[in-house]
């Protein structure tokens, strides 16, 4: 419960608009809201190799809208904005979309503290 506390506060109680907006396209909103989406991990592991794997992957996958690929390769290699056929209706590709990602960023959270702490 504890990490996906944090990580709901970390992705979206501290992160701004303009680091959701600019993430994806430039590399300093990205890198500025993974440091920030970190700290609060300070309280489940003083693990460097943890927290940097947490930050470092946070950024990637964020900068890259990683998500979208995964999605996109379960729908058959629909690599679209949001990884899903232009005929899945707007709201629900986007929502689908942002599960993916929290699922990664959530299941890389558990390696991270389950296996470098």
């Amino acid at each position: 419960m504890e990490q996906l506390l944090l990580h709901l506060w970390g992705d979206y109680i501290t992160q701004t608009d303009w680091m959701a907006t600019k993430k994806t396209t430039r590399w300093f909103p990205a890198v500025l809201h993974g440091l920030i989406y970190t700290l609060p991990f300070l309280l489940l592991t003083q693990s460097p190799a943890a927290l940097a794997v947490i930050g470092l992957s946070h950024i990637l996958i964020d900068r890259f809208r990683l998500a979208r690929f995964v999605t996109g390769a379960k729908n058959g290699g629909t690599f679209t904005g949001t990884g899903y056929p232009p005929d899945t209706p707007p709201w629900m590709a986007v929502w689908l979309l942002i599960i993916a990602d929290n699922t990664l960023h959530l299941t890389v959270n558990y390696a991270c503290l389950r296996w470098l702490s």
